[in-house]
């Protein structure tokens, strides 16, 4: 699951995203919220994490601009802001909880798993294709019950396309989530992960096709060569 974080203060930004790193989480983040606005357009997320008091516009404008363009993602406004008409002001904007600063490191985290499960009926870490167990919280593949490794960028383009097995995965799609920053993975650059993530699936029945002008399919070997 990736977050965008969406904090003003470095010190705690920084924090923040080491906690929710090691917590399992991919974590994007930035200060200000023209260029969070920026990363939900080229970036692919599955929930924010929103402080109000931002330096270019307020938090609750950012929200107002995303539910405007429908972008359904669940948001857990994260704020010094504790007086209860901000806290019906952001709800009504579309927020999906509200934490109040301080707080406590552990229940952020309980506040997250909460949503995640709310918006996401259903959702595991776990991914079981074929003979193929990916845990996305902790990146660790397994294999008839043994570990194989991979580099982090081949972890999350399996992730990507474990997901979506059996249909076809866009170029676009790809490069957004494997993407540093804000800078796009460049069309060679995903071939050649694409090739190699290939290689290293063969012996276990993963076939990655190709679907020329479309993107790329992930099937087991039971469907064919």
């Amino acid at each position: 699951m990736k977050i965008l974080l969406i904090e003003d203060d470095a010190v705690l930004c920084d924090g923040l995203t080491r906690f929710l790193q090691h917590s399992g989480y991919s974590v994007e983040s930035t200060i200000s919220g023209k260029h969070a606005l920026h990363l939900l357009k080229v970036q692919d997320f599955d929930l924010i994490v929103l402080d109000l008091g931002l330096p270019d516009i307020d938090g609750l404008e950012v929200l107002h601009v995303l539910r405007q363009r429908k972008v359904a993602l669940p948001v857990l406004i994260l704020t010094a802001r504790d007086d209860v008409n901000d806290k019906i002001v952001g709800i009504r904007k579309g927020a999906d909880d509200y934490l109040t600063k301080p707080f406590e490191l552990g229940e952020l985290e309980v506040r997250i798993h909460a949503l995640i499960r709310r918006c996401y009926a259903g959702f595991s870490h776990r991914i079981e294709v074929g003979r193929l167990v990916l845990d996305t919280q902790t990146h660790i593949l397994m294999v008839d019950g043994k570990t194989v490794k991979l580099s982090a960028r081949e972890i999350l383009l399996l992730e990507v396309l474990l997901m979506k097995a059996g249909t076809v995965v866009s170029k676009d799609r790809i490069s957004k989530r494997l993407a540093s920053g804000h800078d796009a993975l460049a069309d060679n650059a995903i071939e050649v992960s694409i090739s190699r993530l290939r290689k290293r699936m063969q012996p276990y029945q993963i076939i990655i096709r190709t679907v020329r002008g479309l993107g790329y399919l992930l099937e087991t070997g039971e469907h064919g060569a």
